[in-house]
């Protein structure tokens, strides 16, 4: 069975995270400043190593050094040497690919409104029940007429075509209001300031292509985070939506030898905060399940209490670096992570959390049995590749070299709602104005043949009653017409 050696005690003890225990998840905490960071790209180095590919969250944007090897001198050489780890050849650099769902820094990173459903689309964009419950409507509407929401402009097109038809609607679907499509619409508006238009689009991402090895690693996914974590709301809901995504398209395999896929999500906090609790129950279900498909998540925090009861209970490896007792609030988290960990009568956790040095941890894993094991103190092992960030230009061109880039990096406008719904507004216009050309035609012609050809200062007042009473009903037979060829037009493009 494989382990994954990531710490040693004082007494030369090596800890090893158990392969086929690493999808039943794991907490890494801590104060900042701590080693947090240092943790998970150990971690992921080491999950890296065993071909296992890895999503981690890049909040500071420190992490695109893994792709080159590290340098060996100060305290990583001294780390090295202490533990006995090798030389100079421990450093090595690892297959990373470069995400951004701004384009910028990374390959572009969308997915689609429809993918993102109206329950996250709710959460993001903060809507009240009511205003989530048009959100709904909107929805299925859409499912029902068939039309696509990829973008943001589509889900902007449909909440105007409800609006000016919510009578036809209202009887199927339930009301309409205007309030409440007015609040959508303005907070659209809102998100799309924060650059959420980036985010929603195609092509979308297939989640299979984050799933990747290279000569036998797995590949390291660095979403860079700088700027998404600007906008919390957009940064949460994308996670949650990645989370449940992948528990819709794995397949069960129960407890396989190693993970499929390893997740690190950090500042997770921010899945949580302000989280109505159908969502907190929904991350919950899937953190707990996801388990069965091979996926091992692992949330980042400086605090456990940052995370529901319910959530941190699934979480069965845990690294919980230094905590700061200066507050009541810091001294109920040092005791709440005390009293997670299994007892070692030879460490005192409550004292120990608050002494803890840089790069040192209270530690339990899950051994084979799948139960934790006594907490240890101990020093994580130094990660092997680079810990600075590379250059801005080196990395532009290894996003550019990405064989993903080729298909991701140019947006594609397909044919969705917005497309459709413009087509049909731009056929009743062509409608209207056909039927009013062939209207006045055929008036002119009638007038003309009842009082010859006058000009209307040359007609007596009897002939101009009767020529707008004439015309009155001719704009009549014109709006039955149009109504005629609409419903032939909407139920042609409906069938489709």
């Amino acid at each position: 069975m494989t382990h994954y050696a990531i710490a040693q005690n004082k007494d030369g003890k090596i800890i090893s995270l158990t392969a086929k225990m690493a999808n039943r998840h794991g907490l890494v905490a801590g104060a900042t400043g701590t080693g947090k960071t240092v943790t998970l790209r150990k971690l992921a180095e080491s999950f890296s190593d065993d071909g296992v590919p890895v999503f981690l969250v890049d909040v500071k944007g420190d992490l695109s050094g893994l792709v080159q090897a590290g340098d060996f001198q100060g305290k990583i050489a001294e780390r090295v040497e202490q533990f006995q780890l090798g030389g100079e050849e421990y450093m090595k650099g690892y297959p990373v690919s470069y995400w951004d769902v701004f384009g910028e820094t990374g390959i572009p990173l969308r997915t689609t409104i429809s993918e993102m459903g109206p329950m996250l689309l709710a959460r993001l964009l903060n809507l009240n029940d009511t205003q989530e419950g048009l959100l709904n409507l909107v929805f299925r509407v859409a499912d029902d007429q068939g039309l696509l929401l990829i973008d943001l402009k589509d889900l902007r097109a449909m909440l105007k075509f409800v609006a000016e038809n919510a009578k036809t609607f209202q009887v199927e679907y339930g009301n309409v209001s205007a309030a409440s499509v007015g609040a959508i619409q303005r907070s659209l508006l809102a998100l799309e300031n924060e650059g959420a238009a980036n985010l929603f689009g195609e092509p979308a991402l297939d989640l299979n292509d984050w799933m990747q090895t290279r000569n036998g690693r797995g590949v390291i996914n660095v979403l860079n985070s700088e700027k998404l974590i600007n906008s919390p709301r957009m940064y949460g809901a994308f996670l949650l939506w990645f989370m449940a995504e992948l528990f819709e398209i794995l397949p069960e395999v129960g407890d396989p030898e190693k993970p499929k896929f390893v997740l690190f999500f950090d500042e997770a906090h921010l899945l949580f905060d302000g989280a109505p609790k159908v969502l907190v129950d929904k991350i919950e279900q899937v953190v707990r399940l996801i388990r069965s498909k091979g996926v091992g998540v692992y949330f980042v925090t400086q605090n456990p209490l940052d995370l529901p009861d319910s959530v941190l209970g699934q979480l069965g490896n845990r690294i919980q670096h230094a905590l700061r007792a200066f507050t009541p609030r810091d001294q109920k988290a040092v005791k709440a992570a005390a009293e997670t960990f299994r007892a070692n009568p030879g460490v005192n956790v409550a004292e120990a959390i608050t002494q803890l040095g840089v790069g040192e941890a209270l530690v339990s894993v899950l051994d084979e049995k799948g139960m934790p094991t006594p907490v240890e103190i101990a020093y994580i092992y130094p990660p092997a590749s680079k810990l600075k960030p590379i250059s801005e230009s080196e990395r532009l061109s290894l996003v550019k070299q990405d064989d993903l880039y080729h298909h991701y990096s140019q947006y594609v406008d397909n044919e969705s709602a917005y497309e459709v719904l413009n087509a049909q507004t731009q056929a009743t216009q062509q409608a209207q104005q056909q039927a009013e050309q062939e209207d006045n035609s055929f008036l002119s012609g009638m007038l003309g043949s009842i009082f010859g050809s006058k000009k209307k200062s040359e007609q007596t007042v009897a002939e101009q009653l009767v020529s707008g009473v004439a015309k009155q009903v001719g704009r009549n037979l014109r709006n039955q017409v149009t109504k005629q060829i609409m419903r032939g037009i909407l139920g042609a493009i409906t069938k489709k």
